[in-house]
């Protein structure tokens, strides 16, 4: 009797997807200048000589859908993927140089709606085999990592310098530098805070059952409040102390910029940072605290060598929740002056040029994700070393 191999419906309806995307969406966009509408271009009308290889892997992932998800047909999904994410983004680079060559020198070439969402499904077929192919998630994430090194090298050999994006960068990269380092200080002036006020906070409710509810009420109220609202309502006091105690704004203190924006931006992050270490010290088992009472340990013993130790994968996951939630909460503090990629995106919607938006806010998901990455990572190695 003949064994019909059972597809696999994700990789299928990925597939599927992939195919539509590209052959409806446009691959990419053509205008004279920054200011002016692209003109779409689809995939099939920038396909010649070498190019039709583009098509190889899109076939063999429609083949290998129908396969059951073994060992090999997953690993194959993954380098499939990984190609063929590489070979769309080569030739959106090859594409933009011979644009720019014909057109003028205002001209840009963009990322069309096909190609963004091709890629997205490439990184997502990746994902679904690895998870399916690895359980350790450290493995799992550097492997997912890895997707990125080919376009990562072809961006450093300069083959998309001639993208919008790219030639967007070339001309205000010591503007994108300034906002890096600003978008970096306020996410390092809002953890270091957020630990030194969140830990002994959560650490006083964990051992003050009966205030706990009244503490997460007032975050509570605090974390509803929209970040706009609260940014604009910290700037009359800190004017207010400013003209009262003028030492004040020779230490960089005002109503707008940098000192509002942190304040506000640690006050959110107060709520997760203290949840999280009051789960985590829940979660210790009292068999491990009586255990360690009775070797003789103290009370700050026990509480350093038994209960943090146990308790630090929970706090860390709270830390990487702040961390991703301040890289996205410092793009509306640019509102206020206090600068980062907000102030890139802002200036962008402005003048309604897309690039200079994707600009500002194609480095805050790629922080966000790296830093989500980062927490996960050292999150593995903890539970690993446990084990």
């Amino acid at each position: 009797m003949l064994r019909v191999a059972s597809p696999n419906p994700v990789l299928l309806l990925l597939v599927i997807l992939q195919w539509l995307a590209l052959a409806t969406l446009p691959f990419l966009s053509y205008a004279p200048n920054r200011l002016v509408s692209g003109q779409p271009l689809a995939l099939w009308s920038l396909l010649s000589g070498g190019s039709w290889l583009l098509l190889l892997p899109l076939a063999l992932l429609l083949v290998l859908a129908f396969r059951s998800p073994q060992r090999l047909t997953l690993v194959l999904v993954v380098a499939l993927s990984e190609l063929l994410l590489t070979l769309l983004v080569a030739l959106s680079g090859h594409q933009a140089t011979v644009l720019a060559q014909q057109g003028s020198p205002l001209a840009r070439t963009a990322f069309g709606s096909g190609l963004w969402l091709a890629g997205a499904i490439c990184l997502l077929m990746a994902a679904d085999a690895l998870a399916r192919l690895i359980r350790r998630p450290l493995w799992r994430l550097l492997l997912n990592a890895q997707m990125w090194l080919p376009v990562v090298a072809l961006l450093l050999l300069g083959q998309l310098d001639q993208l919008a994006l790219l030639r967007e960068y070339a001309n205000r990269q010591e503007v994108f530098d300034q906002a890096l380092v600003r978008h970096l200080l306020l996410l390092c002036g809002t953890l270091l805070p957020a630990i030194l006020f969140g830990l002994p906070l959560g650490v006083f409710c964990y051992r003050r059952p009966r205030l706990q509810a009244m503490v997460f009420t007032l975050l509570n109220i605090i974390q509803t409040i929209p970040s706009v609202a609260l940014f604009g309502l910290l700037i009359a006091p800190l004017a207010g102390l400013v003209s009262a105690f003028p030492a004040l704004g020779r230490l960089g203190i005002s109503g707008i910029g940098v000192a509002p924006a942190l304040i506000a931006l640690v006050l959110y992050a107060l709520l997760p940072m203290v949840r999280s270490v009051v789960a985590g010290l829940q979660q210790v088992p009292a068999g491990v605290t009586e255990t360690a009472q009775g070797m003789g340990m103290t009370p700050l013993q026990v509480f350093c060598y038994a209960e943090v130790p146990l308790a630090l994968p929970v706090v860390l996951s709270g830390l990487r929740v702040v961390a991703v939630q301040t890289v996205g909460m410092a793009v509306v503090a640019a509102l206020i002056g206090a600068g980062g990629f907000g102030a890139i995106i802002f200036q962008g919607l402005l003048s309604s040029a897309l690039e200079l938006v994707l600009l500002g806010v194609i480095p805050v998901i790629v922080l966000a994700v790296l830093v989500d990455a980062l927490f996960k990572f050292i999150i593995s190695l903890l539970e690993a070393g446990r084990q």
